[in-house]
C-alpha cells in the first residue's frame, strides 16, 4: 500500500471521535491488518462506546482500550496521549444546521478541540497526527465548513508550533463517504423500504465525489506512512450525479425537487483554484502544501521526487468538472453492500 518504512506494527495509536462511523471502521482495519502494541478509542460518547465494545471487546482484543473523554476538555487529551506514538483526530461536530444554530459549541468542538489535540500531542511527544476534513472545507459556505478550515490551518501550522518536538501533523480531506451515518444513500434506501416511490432530490444537476469508508480508511493509514508533515492530502475520487443514483436505485421511482439546503453546495470542491498553486499531483492523489516561509520545502520534494511534479497551471478540483465519472454498473456496485438507515 505504501512505500514508507513507517509501519503501525507495534504502535499505540488514538482515535478520537472513534464510535462514529469513520473511526469504528478504521479501528476495525488496524486491529485487523496492522497489530497496533495498543489502540485507544477517545470518543464522548459512552453508549456508542458500550455498544462498540460488545462487538471489538477488549477480551477479544487486548490491544484495545475505551477512553470516554471529550476533545474539548484539553487535560482529559494530556491523560489519553501519554504514551501514544500516533493520533487520527476523527472528532467533529458534522451536523450543518446544528452547527448554525449551536454556533459556540462547533467552534469548542471544531477549533478549540482542534488545538487541544495539537498541545496534547506535542507535550506527549506523538510522533504522527493525521486530522481529518471535510471538501466543505474548501471555499466553506457554512459554520461547519468554516471550522474544518480553521482547524485544517491549526494542523498544519502545528508543524511549526512543534519546534524541536519530533511530532509531525498532516490533514486528509475527502468528500462524501457512501454508506456512513447521514449519507444520502442508506436514507433513499429507507424511503423505498418504506414503500415512498418519490424521492427528495435538492437540486437535480447536484453531483457528489465518491469514497467508500474502506477505501477513507486505507487513504489514512497511508497518510500516516508518508507524511513528511505539513501536507494536506486529498485523494483523486470518481463523481457521480444524484439523479444517476436515484436511477440505480429504483428505476420506477418518481422525485421531487425540494431546493437546496442552507450551506449545501450543488457541486463539492475539494480543491479550490486559489490553492492549487501550491498543489502537486501524485498520480493517485494530490497534497497541497502550505505557502509560509517555515516550510520545509527541500525535505518534502525529496520524497515525492520520484512520482510527485507540480500542477502546470491553477485548476479548481471539483465534483462537476471531473475526469472520473461513476456509471449506472459501478453506482449498482457501490450501493449493494451499503443497508438501509
Amino acid at each position: 500500500m505504501t512505500d514508507s518504512s513507517y509501519t503501525l506494527a507495534g504502535r499505540s495509536i488514538l482515535v478520537t471521535g472513534a464510535t462514529g462511523s469513520f473511526g469504528r471502521r478504521f479501528v476495525e482495519t488496524i486491529l485487523r491488518d496492522h497489530q497496533p502494541r495498543r489502540l485507544v478509542v477517545f470518543s464522548r460518547d459512552e453508549l456508542k462506546q458500550f455498544e462498540m465494545a460488545h462487538d471489538l471487546s477488549e477480551e477479544r482484543f487486548p490491544a484495545l482500550r475505551y477512553f470516554i473523554g471529550d476533545v474539548r476538555d484539553r487535560e482529559r487529551l494530556m491523560r489519553a496521549c501519554a504514551n501514544v506514538d500516533v493520533v487520527v483526530h476523527a472528532a467533529a461536530m458534522k451536523h450543518i444546521t446544528a452547527a448554525e444554530y449551536n454556533p459556540t459549541e462547533c467552534i469548542a468542538t471544531n477549533v478549540i478541540g482542534a488545538q487541544n489535540v495539537i498541545d496534547a500531542a506535542i507535550a506527549n511527544d506523538v510522533d504522527r497526527v493525521v486530522a481529518l476534513s471535510t471538501d466543505k472545507a474548501a471555499n466553506p459556505i457554512n459554520l461547519y465548513g468554516a471550522t474544518k478550515l480553521c482547524s485544517d490551518k491549526l494542523f498544519v501550522a502545528a508543524n511549526n508550533l512543534a519546534g524541536r518536538h519530533r511530532t509531525r501533523f498532516a490533514v486528509v480531506r475527502y468528500g462524501n463517504v457512501m454508506g456512513s451515518r447521514g449519507s444520502v444513500v442508506p436514507f433513499f434506501k429507507r424511503l423505498l423500504a418504506d414503500g415512498q416511490r418519490e424521492l427528495p432530490v435538492t437540486h437535480e444537476e447536484m453531483t457528489r465525489f465518491v469514497i467508500t469508508l474502506d477505501q477513507g480508511v486505507a487513504f489514512v493509514v497511508r497518510a500516516i506512512a508518508e507524511m513528511t508533515g505539513g501536507e494536506l492530502l486529498v485523494p483523486k475520487l470518481p463523481s457521480l450525479r444524484v439523479m444517476d443514483l436515484v436511477r440505480v436505485l429504483d428505476a420506477e421511482a418518481t422525485y421531487k425537487i425540494i431546493g437546496v439546503r442552507p450551506g449545501e453546495k450543488i457541486h463539492e470542491v475539494m480543491i479550490p483554484f486559489e490553492e492549487s498553486r501550491n498543489c502537486v499531483d501524485m498520480g493517485d492523489h494530490y497534497i497541497l502544501q502550505p505557502s509560509h516561509h517555515w516550510w520545509n520545502v527541500k525535505a518534502f520534494m525529496s520524497r515525492i521526487r520520484e512520482k510527485g511534479r507540480a500542477v502546470e497551471k491553477p485548476f479548481e478540483y471539483s465534483s462537476d468538472n471531473n475526469t472520473s465519472w461513476l456509471d449506472d454498473t459501478a453506482i449498482a456496485e457501490l450501493v449493494a453492500g451499503i443497508p438501509a438507515a
